[in-house]
Formats: C-alpha cells, sequence, structure tokens
C-alpha cells in the first residue's frame, strides 16, 4: 500500500520532532556540560585568586620599599647620633676644665691682687725716677690705675689689663720720637716750649722763637735738672721736631744725648 505525498510529509516531521526532543533530553543529562560549567567557575576562582595575589605582592613590594627607607634612615641618624656623642663628650670635658679653672679663680685672685699692686707701685717710682716727659698724661695714667684697684665692679681680668697695657706704653716711650708743646719755667719764668723727646736718652726743649734751648740732665742719685743748651743745636732740633711731628722724613739727627753722672764717671 502506497503513502500519499501528505502522509509521507506528516511522518518526516513527526521523526524529526521526535529525534529532537530525544537529542536535547540526551545533551541535558550529559555529565560533560557539568565538567565544563565546573572548569568555567575555576577559571573565575583561580582569575580572582590571581587578583588577590597581584595585590597582595604590590602591597609587599610597598612595604618593602618604605622599609628600606626607613632603614636608610635610621643609618643616618645612627651616624649623626655618632657625632653628636663625640661633641658632647668634648662640650663635657671643657665643661670639667671650667669648673676646674672656675674653683681656682679665688686662689688666682688672691695671688693676683697683690701682685698688680706691686706693680703700679713700681711703675709709680719708675715715673718719678724717669726723665719728665709727659709729667701730666703719666701721672693721670698711674692715679687711674690706682682708683681702678679700688673698684669692685671691674673684673680682676681688666684690671690686670689695664696695668700691662701702662707697662707697655711705658716700655713703648723708650723706642719711640715724640715732640710736644708744654709750659716750663726758665729764669723764674713761665715759657712756652716745644720738646722733643728721643726715647729715653735725649729729652730737649725749645722756645717758640727759638732763643732758648735745654736739655735735662739726669742725675742717679737726684732727681735731675734743666740744663742751658748752645745754639749750636738749634739746627738739629727744628729738624727732630719736625721729623718727630712727620713734617720730614726720617734722617739722620744731631741732638744732645742725656747721660747721668753716674753712667759719664764709670766710664
Amino acid at each position: 500500500m502506497k503513502l500519499s505525498k501528505l502522509a509521507k510529509a506528516s511522518l518526516y516531521l513527526s521523526l524529526s520532532a521526535s529525534s529532537l526532543t530525544f537529542a536535547t533530553s540526551a545533551y541535558a543529562n550529559d555529565p560533560l556540560s557539568e565538567v565544563v560549567n565546573a572548569g568555567q567557575q575555576i577559571n573565575q576562582s583561580a582569575a580572582k585568586s590571581q587578583q588577590k595575589v597581584n595585590d597582595l605582592t604590590e602591597k609587599v613590594q610597598t612595604k618593602l620599599q618604605q622599609f628600606n627607607v626607613v632603614t636608610k634612615e635610621v643609618d643616618g641618624l645612627s651616624v649623626y647620633n655618632q657625632q653628636m656623642q663625640a661633641q658632647l663628650d668634648s662640650q663635657m670635658s671643657e665643661l670639667a676644665q671650667l669648673a676646674k679653672s672656675m674653683a681656682d679663680v679665688s686662689v688666682i685672685e688672691r695671688q693676683i691682687s697683690p701682685l698688680m699692686a706691686r706693680m703700679i707701685a713700681t711703675l709709680v717710682t719708675f715715673v718719678a725716677l724717669d726723665i719728665p716727659f709727659l709729667p701730666t698724661e703719666r701721672a693721670k695714667r698711674v692715679n687711674d690705675l690706682q682708683a681702678m684697684m679700688k673698684r669692685a665692679d671691674i673684673a680682676v681680668s681688666e684690671k690686670f689689663r689695664r696695668v700691662l697695657e701702662a707697662y707697655q706704653i711705658e716700655v713703648d716711650y723708650g723706642r719711640t720720637i715724640e715732640a710736644y708743646s708744654g709750659i716750663i719755667a726758665i729764669d723764674g719764668q713761665d715759657m712756652d716750649v716745644d720738646f722733643l723727646r728721643i726715647g729715653r736718652v735725649s729729652l730737649v726743649y725749645q722756645t717758640r722763637d727759638g732763643s732758648r734751648l735745654g736739655e735735662w740732665k739726669q742725675v742717679s742719685d737726684q732727681k735731675g735738672h734743666w740744663q742751658t743748651l748752645s745754639q749750636d743745636y738749634r739746627l738739629g732740633i727744628n729738624k727732630a721736631l719736625r721729623i718727630a711731628r712727620k713734617q720730614l722724613a726720617p734722617d739722620l739727627i744731631m741732638v744732645p744725648v742725656s747721660l747721668n753722672e753716674t753712667s759719664t764717671q764709670a766710664e
């Protein structure tokens, strides 16, 4: 018996639907799909784990860099502390020396004050026995030293410095040349004169008009006296006065040299 074309088509359509339904049902129950799904989940979990590992690695690198920076700072601070400790040790040593010096100040002061008193007394005697140049200035310097020793507001170190300064000034007088004006009694009459001092070997005067010349004659066992000079010394004294006032360049000069009588007799 032959089927019509319409019946054949219906039969084919039914068979195809049945096959498709069977294939779908078989695929749904296939274990391979479960493995694929599990693999996808594992991959996703691995990706998340890798991201966590990357984040942790980045944090570890950051912490390591911070550790290296802090380590360098600690090393620098260690070297700095060593230097500061060395300076501190040096300062402590200086403080110990200062403390010892301060403890000795009272002893030094008790010893140096009598020394300064003796030095001033010696200076007074020396000025009194010396040739009489700049009498007002030198007497004032000595008087100031004597008054200074009684003052409590001046440190001992400053007092000693001023005493040494006075001695240095007196020493310098012995190697300098100087001209200054003053008044001297000549024949019972006060006259304005120009004094010339050459170290401590010569002290002469000349009146303003040049009519009178004189020299200081030092005597060892007496105070000394003024002695009239010849007019032959006038040119030499005038030249020496100009040199002392820096009006002429240094040059050879002819002036009398004052020798005490004891030295003259010994020669």
